[in-house]
């Protein structure tokens, strides 16, 4: 089942009824992962790309929409390469700053993933 995302702000998302303090994966069963920026600040020295080794742990067999907080501002990103890994995949995915992300995801319906960037 699909968590109830209530709200975000610098540094932290709600899901649920649970104040998180990191960027976050939400899987398709509903499961909420701390995200591994790790894999991207190894190739480009920062999280605000999402590489193509990050993106293969994101995406799920059967997700259909990748819904990515951009962040409070909207500075994170794809990689050209993890844009055409999803786009391979079959999956759409929307770059929104997060509180319009939190917004599309409580509304979206289907087999959908997001991952959030809390800061930023």
């Amino acid at each position: 089942m699909k968590p109830k995302i209530q709200e975000t702000g610098f540094g932290y998302v709600v899901v649920g009824e649970k104040r998180i303090k990191h960027d976050v994966v939400i899987r398709l069963n509903g499961s909420v992962e701390k995200r591994k920026k790790e894999l991207s600040k190894a190739v480009y020295g920062t999280s605000h790309i999402i590489s193509l080794e990050e993106a293969k742990h994101v995406f799920q067999d059967g997700a259909e929409l990748l819904l990515v907080g951009t962040g409070q501002s909207g500075l994170a990103e794809l990689s050209p390469e993890a844009a055409a890994y999803f786009q391979k995949k079959k999956c759409t995915v929307e770059l929104l700053p997060t509180p319009q992300a939190i917004e599309r995801w409580n509304e979206a319906k289907g087999a959908v993933i997001a991952l959030l960037h809390i800061t930023c």
